[in-house]
This record gives structure tokens, C-alpha cells and sequence, in this order.
């Protein structure tokens, strides 16, 4: 879930999610009975021929690790279930922590590592392949990444040249998701702009709520603020070159975003407990949070991306009526469009792991798991109706719109040790900046200090 994605041709399609009438579509966990509501009968016919051909593997055990808990790995599970059912192998899910190069690094010292690896950070599969761990993808699984996903897609999975990850899981990280009711009650509206965004949170705050819950707790939220007000400030340019670390962390275009970032951070009454309360506010609580407590949650707009439905599920709130969403506000020109994703890749040179990445570029795999929501495949094969309601059909489409018009997550894209670890680099550096956002110049003197770090070694 955590990366980063700039789609500039399909920009025109989220501005429309705002203006959708989602009223009865149903939440992220009705099992897709609702997706194929509009599928003909030649479409069913299609969905019960298989798009891939995999070996028999009877007998055969395969491992299988990921940092995915609660919703979000019972559905994985449920694409591996299928998986052993159509080869005969047993599949393991292997809970994993985050650095998650750190957990395989372990495992890898102990002898025991994992056949496969969902790794959620391209500087981490460049690490993998560094380090000898990952094996390149097989012919077959690459067979299924040139019929399915667009060429970005593949080069994301790839390092000088050879393909190692295999993308199943993709996010759009630029939305901001609100309570219908604290909107209603206050008279708000959905912004378009970030002036408007801070002028809408403004007039929730004057209705008695507190407007904005934010997951202070686990640092990647924070760089997706950032990233997303940097990519619709800056510009693509700026982006891919702070991304590659060719500008400083000390360019004024990073204090430019940071002072914009402040105009909300350095308001506690906006912010649902304030600096202190959202630095122990983890994710799922910040979702949590604003859809539960009737008229009177603890925070009524939360941002994050469509896998935000996962939690939303976890309530009686739902989507379409009760939590609604509109695209992250304008800072420049354009609003942002930002996605993440999570890559397969093979820790074990055997039939079973490259079965595995094979089946999990397939449309097939990606269709189990998009019915049950909180999900959006990178696969372009997959037909839109497999998405259980309008919201994540459109966040899909226009994902798949985008082509190869895309930039990935700018902290999942660096070293791991700087964009990816908790408690270190960018994770840590925002956190500090949310507890002390007038720190504009040391917090960008701590992030270039770190990255500098970071990309030498």
C-alpha cells in the first residue's frame, strides 16, 4: 500500500468521482455480488474460462510472505486457496514486518526464506536483486506481464533490465474520504482546490466537528501527504528528480510543499487530537474514526487510497452513502494522482514459485481479490465489473486509462532505509514536522542529511 503514481491523462476521470451517484452500491465487502451486476451473459461465459495455463503441482509446499494483515491478507488468501485448488500445491502465508527487506534478510540468514516475497517498495525489490536474493521471472509469468499490463508496469518490476516483480496489487493514493452526515450538518461541500480544502475543513470545524483525522502514527501516511501536494505543486520534473535524489531535500521546491503541507499540520484544532493524538493514531484508526460515533466522529474527512474501503467495511458506514470521496485538492495547476503497489517476487528458483508468479499476473487472480474490494489491479485485461461498486470501478479505469503516463511512489522508490522504515528516515522526519511544523528548514536539512545517507550506500 504504499506507492506513488502520477496519471496526468486520466486526471479528468477522478474529477468526476465527486459528482457520482453512488447511493446503493454497496460496500467493499458484499464478495463482488454487486460487481457483475451489469455483466451479460457472454461476459459470464468469458469469466469461467481460465486466462492461464499452470502446472500440476501435487505435493508441492510454497511459502509465501507479506506485511498484508486482517481484510486485506484474508483476501489474499483467498487468491492462493485458488491457486492450490487449479495445481495441488499448499500455499503458506508468512506474516511479515515492515522493513520487510530486513524480515526476508533474516529468514534468508536462517536458511528458511520465503518461495515468494510481496515486496511494497521498488527500492526494495533493486535491494532484493542486489543482494541475490530475488530470481528473475520465468517465461511464462512474463508471458502473462506482456498480455495483461502496460510496459510501466513491467519496468517497475524490473532492475537492469531483468524482470524480478510481478505488480498484483495497485492503489490510488490520492483521495480524500468524508462522513456524508458531518459534511450534510455543517453545509460543506467537496474542494477541488487545496484553498478550498483548508476553507471546507474551516467550516466542518465550525459545526462542532473536528474536520481532518490523520495517521500520525505510521510515518508512510505522512510522505503520501507530502508527496501528493509535491507532485500537484512542483510538477512531474521536480518530482522524478527529487525521486532520483538529482535535487536536494534542501531545494526550495520541498519548502515550498512543506509551507503548504504546514498550513494544515500547523492547526491542531483541525486536525482530530491534535499533533499528539494523530502521532498515535495509526491507519486503521484513522479511518475507524471518522466513519463510526453517528453525527459526532472524531474526525469527519480522512486521506488515504481506495484500499481505505477495506476499513470503511469494518464499520456500519457505507460507501456511497455514508463515506463518500472526492479527488486530493489542487495545490498547482492539476490535482495529484498517486497509486502504490505491492510486486511478487521469487526468493526460490523453483517450479512452484515461478507457478506462483505466473498465476498472480493472471486475470484470473486479479479478479478473485477485486470482488472482494479494496483492491485495484494494475492488470488491464480485467474488466471493470469485477469491482463490487462505481467507486473503485472508476478509481480502476482511470488507472488503467493512465497507460504508461505513470510515476511511482517518490518514498517507496528511494532506499529503504530512507523511504521505507519506521522510525527512520522520511517516516521519522515527518513525524517530527507534524509535531513541529514551523521546523520548515530543519526538516528539510534532516531529510537531505538522511537521503544523502541512504543513496550512497
Amino acid at each position: 500500500m504504499r506507492t506513488t503514481v502520477r496519471i496526468r491523462r486520466a486526471a479528468m476521470v477522478f474529477t468526476a468521482i465527486g459528482a457520482l451517484a453512488l447511493t446503493g452500491c454497496g460496500d467493499d465487502g458484499d464478495g463482488g455480488k454487486k460487481g457483475t451486476k451489469d455483466g451479460d451473459s457472454s461476459s459470464k461465459g468469458k469469466e469461467n474460462a481460465s486466462s492461464v495455463a499452470l502446472p500440476k503441482l501435487d505435493g508441492e509446499k510454497i511459502s509465501v510472505a507479506a506485511v498484508w494483515t486482517g481484510p486485506e491478507q484474508a483476501n489474499f488468501v483467498k487468491v492462493l486457496k485458488e491457486f492450490e485448488k487449479r495445481t495441488g500445491a499448499t500455499v503458506t502465508f508468512v506474516p511479515a514486518q515492515d522493513p520487510i527487506v530486513n524480515f526476508l534478510g533474516t529468514k534468508i540468514a536462517g536458511g528458511q526464506p520465503p518461495d515468494v516475497a510481496m515486496i511494497p517498495q521498488v527500492g526494495a525489490i533493486k535491494q532484493a536483486a542486489e543482494k541475490k536474493w530475488a530470481k528473475p521471472v520465468g517465461a511464462e509469468a512474463k508471458a502473462q506481464l506482456a498480455k495483461n499490463y502496460s510496459k510501466v508496469w513491467q519496468d517497475l518490476g524490473a532492475v537492469d533490465g531483468t524482470q524480478y516483480g510481478v505488480y498484483f496489487k495497485a492503489a490510488n493514493k490520492s483521495l480524500i474520504w468524508y462522513n456524508a452526515k458531518a459534511f450534510e450538518n455543517a453545509g460543506a461541500s467537496e474542494p477541488k482546490t487545496w484553498k478550498d480544502f483548508l476553507a471546507t475543513a474551516e467550516t466542518v470545524s465550525a459545526s462542532g466537528i473536528t474536520p481532518v483525522s490523520v495517521a500520525g502514527a505510521d510515518g508512510w501516511t505522512l510522505t503520501d501527504w507530502f508527496e501528493n501536494i509535491y507532485l500537484s505543486q512542483a510538477g512531474p520534473e521536480k518530482y522524478d528528480q527529487l525521486a532520483q535524489h538529482k535535487i536536494k531535500w534542501t531545494d526550495p521546491s520541498v519548502k515550498d510543499a512543506l509551507t503548504t503541507l504546514a498550513q494544515l499540520f500547523g492547526k491542531p484544532a483541525l486536525i482530530a487530537g491534535g499533533a499528539d493524538g494523530a502521532l498515535q493514531t495509526e491507519f486503521p484508526a484513522s479511518v475507524t474514526q471518522t466513519f463510526t460515533g453517528g453525527d459526532q466522529p472524531k474526525g469527519a474527512m480522512v486521506f488515504e487510497g481506495d484500499f481505505v474501503g477495506v476499513n470503511i467495511a469494518q464499520t456500519k458506514s457505507k460507501i456511497g452513502t455514508d463515506a463518500k470521496v472526492f479527488p486530493f485538492p489542487a495545490v498547482g495547476a492539476e490535482s495529484p494522482v498517486v497509486t502504490g503497489g505491492d510486486a511478487a517476487v521469487a526468493l526460490k528458483d523453483s517450479k512452484g514459485a515461478q507457478a506462483l508468479l505466473t498465476w498472480l499476473a493472471s486475470t484470473d487472480a486479479a479478479k478473485i481479490w477485486a470482488e472482494q474490494g479494496g483492491f485495484i489491479s494494475p492488470n488491464k485485461a480485467l474488466e471493470a465489473t469485477a469491482y463490487p461498486n462505481e467507486v473503485q470501478r472508476t478509481m480502476a479505469k482511470a488507472l488503467i486509462a493512465a497507460g504508461d503516463a505513470v510515476r511511482f511512489d517518490m518514498s517507496d522508490q528511494a532506499p529503504q532505509s530512507f523511504g521505507g522504515t519506521p522510525g527512520k528516515g522520511e517516516w521519522k522526519t515527518l513525524q517530527d514536522f507534524l509535531k513541529n511544523p514551523k521546523d520548515i528548514a530543519g526538516t528539510q536539512a534532516k531529510l537531505e542529511s538522511d537521503a544523502a545517507k541512504a543513496y550512497k550506500s
